[in-house]
């Protein structure tokens, strides 16, 4: 078995990363202050924790499992190298990486992500690497979510958990919480309303969340219920986010929510407040996304489809949310418009599905 004669930041260094964890979890493995490891971190072989703290070093690989005092010696002999990570590189891609999502570049954006994902463990990284892996989980759970991969091992859902595990191990409260709302929003796509109202409706008074996110939690509560058949509550909730949203001056949260708010005035019946919300929201979103794009068509076809007398005009605009919905690889939302034609009885829906992502 290994053992160290005399301890220097190097080795501690090389203990952490073979224990796999990050600066402050081996902070409090040890139970000494995370600014004593950030040292050894910082100065290496130039710096030797105190006597009493040579003990504590020693203690520790005393008790690592095999598997971890083999890593500690490869790690020592130079077999294996305790990565090295660009930051700026890595933020750049993170914010490209973006940039493809608002415009839906998935094959872009997933290379952006993976490059950084596949090259890296957070066992063995510092805390701001870890952070910058957490996010790069968030963005790739954002992309498989807006490819309608919501469940399984390569699903949003497994991502956003992996990154709510390392911000929780950092200790962010606010991107855990951020994390904890992209995980009701794929509850609710799943199909599972009630134990997404109940979760949006934690996060609506989470005090860990800005004031947008808590009114955009307010907003989907509203989603939630109308989805349930709750419409009628549903509008007193999403007129709610709507005033908080003007408050806040978010242009495109306020227009995203009237669109939200004309399909619940549509499923109580009004369809003039319906038409009035709807066209609310197409005059004043961002049409720039293929998303919105697809959101905005689908609920004004919606909307046309439930009167006799503009079904016509509402197939016909559903026929384009579909076609661009195929073409941007949008599979959630093309299940969606199957489901609205399905429930319509329109022919064209079989025709549809062989386009489908």
């Amino acid at each position: 078995m290994v053992s160290v004669q005399q301890w220097t930041g190097r080795e501690a260094k090389a203990l952490r990363s073979a224990l796999r964890m990050s600066t402050r979890a081996f902070a409090e493995h040890l139970g000494v202050a995370l600014r004593t490891v950030a040292k050894w971190e910082k100065h290496g072989a130039d710096t030797h924790p105190r006597p009493d703290t040579q003990a504590i070093l020693d203690t520790a690989l005393a008790r690592a499992d095999e598997a971890s005092h083999a890593r500690f010696e490869e790690a020592l002999h130079g077999r294996r190298s305790i990565p090295s990570v660009d930051h700026e590189a890595w933020a750049e891609d993170l914010d490209r990486a973006i940039v493809c999502l608002s415009h839906q570049r998935f094959a872009f954006a997933s290379e952006l992500l993976n490059r950084w994902l596949s090259r890296h463990d957070p066992r063995v990284l510092d805390d701001k690497d870890v952070y910058l892996y957490g996010r790069s989980l968030v963005l790739l759970g954002d992309l498989q979510r807006d490819q309608g991969a919501i469940f399984g091992p390569l699903s949003a859902r497994q991502s956003y958990l992996r990154a709510h595990s390392l911000f929780l191990d950092l200790a962010i409260p606010r991107r855990t919480a951020q994390v904890e709302l992209s995980l009701a929003v794929v509850t609710e796509m799943a199909g599972q309303l009630e134990a997404s109202a109940r979760q949006y409706e934690q996060l609506a008074t989470d005090e860990r969340l800005s004031h947008r996110d808590r009114a955009r939690a307010r907003l989907w509560v509203g989603t939630a219920l109308s989805k349930r058949g709750d419409n009628k509550y549903a509008t007193q909730v999403m007129q709610s986010a709507i005033r908080d949203f003007e408050e806040l001056g978010e242009p495109e949260d306020w227009s995203v929510a009237h669109q939200k708010l004309a399909l619940a005035h549509r499923g109580v019946g009004d369809l003039g407040q319906a038409l009035h919300y709807i066209d609310t929201a197409r005059s004043t979103g961002s049409v720039d996304s293929p998303m919105q794009r697809v959101r905005l068509d689908t609920a004004f076809s919606h909307i046309l489809l439930s009167d006799p007398a503009t079904r016509d005009d509402g197939l016909t605009v559903l026929d384009n949310a579909a076609c661009m919905a195929s073409q941007h690889g949008l599979s959630h939302q093309f299940r969606s418009i199957e489901g609205i034609r399905r429930s319509y009885d329109d022919p064209r829906a079989l025709v549809s599905r062989r386009r489908q992502p």
